[in-house]
C-alpha cells in the first residue's frame, strides 16, 4: 500500500503522497501544493528538498556509501579505470571490451582542438584564471560543433554519443593548453598510444628535450582522482546543470555552467584551500601542532578535514591515500616540509578525540590536493582537475534532463520579504 503524508494547514488536510528510492529513501511529494492550497515549502539552500528522481548516484552519507549506479564505490576504484567508470556513469552500464575500445577511440580522435580553438584560448591574458579559460573553451565548443549544440533536445540527443565524446576528451585538451599558455611554452598534442590520464599528464608536461613519462603509480594515483571525482548526486555544480539544461541548454553551454559553479571556493576550492593552509602553517614556523591547538579553539579553520554530505569518514579519502603514498614513493619523495605537516595532521585527526567525537576525517581533498602539489601542478588548476574528472557525471545528468519528456524549466519560488506596495513620491500629482 502506498505510504502519504497527512499536511493540516488550518483547517484544511491535505494527503500528500510519498515517493520511494531504490535504497528506501523517502520524499514527501509536495508538487501540488502550491495549486491546491496557495502555499510553498520552504528550504534555504534546498537541504531536505528533493529536486529530481535520477539513476546515477547513490549517497549515504551517514554510512559513508557512494555508488555509481549501483556499484560501490570500493569495487569500481579496485578494477576499473576512469574511461570505464566514465562510461558507466553516462550510459549506465560498464562497457563490453568492444564497447570500451570504441569509446576509447572516440575520446582519442576528439583529444586535438581545432586552430581556432588553439588561439581563443592563447588570446587570454597569461596570468587568466584557468576555470574562466575552461569555462568560455566549452561553451565556445558549441560554435564549433552547432549540429550538437543546437539548443534543440531532441536534436542534440541524436548526435550525444559525438557530444559526449567532445566534452570528456576535449576538457583535459582545454585544461592542459591552459596551463601551457599560462607558462609560455608550446603546446603538446595527444597521442595515441598513451591512456586518458598518461595523456593528460603529457599534454601538460612534456617538452621537446624531455618527454614525461609517468609512472604506473603516477598514473593510477590521477586516474583515482577522476574516477572518485567522477559524480557525487546533486551538489552546486550538478544541479547547476540540471537548472541549465532545463531551459532546453545543448550540453556545452550546461557544462560550462557547471563550471562556473564548481568555481566557487565553498565548492570546488577544497584542495586548494588545503595546500594554502599547509603552506601558511609552514610559512608560521609551525609543524601544525600549534594550528591544531588553534583550530581547536576556534582561531583557525582545519582545511580538508570532515564533509557536509559524509558524517562518517569519506569513502574516497580511504581509496585515494594508498594511491597517494604509492605515487610518492614512485617520485622518490621522502621529504618534503608540506608533507610532514599534513601527515601531522592525519595522525592527529585519526587519534585525537576531539577530531574524532566530532568526526573530522581527512576528506577527499586533503589526498588530492597533496598529490596534485606533488605532481606540481599549481593551486589554481586543481580546481579544474576536479572539473575535468565531474565532466563524466555532468554529461549523464545532462542526459537525464535532455531526455525526459515530461521535464520542466526548474523553477524555485521565493517568500519575498521586501517593503510592501508603496507609491513613487509626487506619483499622481
Amino acid at each position: 500500500m502506498a505510504q502519504s503524508a497527512t499536511l493540516k494547514i488550518g483547517d484544511q488536510e491535505l494527503e500528500l503522497p510519498v515517493l520511494e528510492g531504490t535504497e528506501n529513501e523517502k520524499a514527501v511529494d509536495v508538487r501540488k501544493l502550491r495549486s491546491t492550497t496557495g502555499y510553498i515549502t520552504y528550504d534555504e539552500g534546498f537541504g531536505n528538498t528533493g529536486s529530481c528522481q535520477s539513476e546515477i548516484t547513490y549517497i549515504d552519507g551517514e554510512a559513508g556509501i557512494l555508488r555509481y549506479r549501483g556499484y560501490p564505490i570500493e569495487q569500481l576504484s579496485e578494477n576499473c579505470r576512469f574511461i570505464d567508470v566514465a562510461y558507466l556513469v553516462i550510459y549506465g552500464e560498464l562497457p563490453s571490451t568492444a564497447e570500451r575500445a570504441r569509446f576509447s577511440a572516440a575520446l582519442t580522435e576528439q583529444a586535438p582542438l581545432r586552430a581556432g580553438m588553439e588561439r581563443f584560448i592563447q588570446n587570454f591574458p597569461r596570468d587568466a584564471h584557468p576555470m574562466a579559460v575552461l569555462s568560455s573553451s566549452l561553451n565556445a565548443l558549441g560554435a564549433y560543433y552547432p549540429h550538437i549544440a543546437s539548443n534543440n533536445h531532441q536534436r542534440d540527443l541524436e548526435h550525444f554519443d559525438e557530444a559526449a565524446a567532445i566534452a570528456l576528451s576535449k576538457v583535459r585538451t582545454i585544461a592542459a593548453h591552459t596551463y601551457r599558455v599560462s607558462g609560455g611554452l608550446p603546446l603538446n598534442y595527444p597521442k595515441k598510444s598513451l591512456g586518458y590520464a598518461e595523456n593528460f599528464l603529457h599534454l601538460m608536461f612534456s617538452v621537446p628535450y624531455d618527454e614525461y613519462n609517468a609512472t604506473p603509480e603516477v598514473a593510477r594515483a590521477i586516474n583515482l582522482f577522476l574516477l572518485l571525482h567522477a559524480e557525487h548526486e546533486q551538489n552546486c555544480s550538478t544541479s547547476t546543470v540540471r537548472m541549465v539544461a532545463s531551459a532546453g541548454a545543448n550540453l556545452f553551454a550546461s557544462a560550462a555552467a557547471g563550471v562556473n559553479a564548481l568555481w566557487g571556493p565553498l565548492h570546488g576550492g577544497a584542495n586548494q584551500a588545503v595546500i594554502q593552509m599547509l603552506t601558511a602553517i609552514h610559512e608560521a614556523g609551525d609543524d601544525g601542532s600549534k594550528f591544531l591547538e588553534d583550530a581547536k579553539n576556534g582561531k583557525a579553520r582545519l582545511m580538508g578535514f570532515g564533509h557536509r554530505v559524509y558524517k562518517n569518514y569519506d569513502p574516497r579519502a580511504k581509496i585515494i591515500k594508498g594511491s597517494f603514498d604509492a605515487a610518492l614513493a614512485s617520485l622518490g619523495i621522502t621529504n618534503d616540509p608540506l608533507l610532514d605537516i599534513a601527515r601531522n595532521l592525519e595522525q592527529a585527526a585519526l587519534s585525537d578525540d576531539y577530531f574524532i567525537s566530532r568526526k573530522l576525517y581527512p576528506n577527499v581533498d586533503f589526498y588530492s590536493g597533496l598529490i596534485m602539489n606533488a605532481l606540481k601542478i599549481p593551486a589554481e588548476m586543481f580546481t579544474v582537475m576536479f572539473a575535468i574528472g565531474r565532466m563524466p557525471g555532468w554529461i549523464a545528468q545532462w542526459h537525464e534532463v535532455a531526455s525526459n519528456p515530461k521535464a520542466k524549466i526548474n523553477r524555485p519560488r521565493q517568500i519575498y520579504v521586501g517593503p510592501a506596495k508603496r507609491d513613487v513620491p509626487g506619483f499622481g500629482e
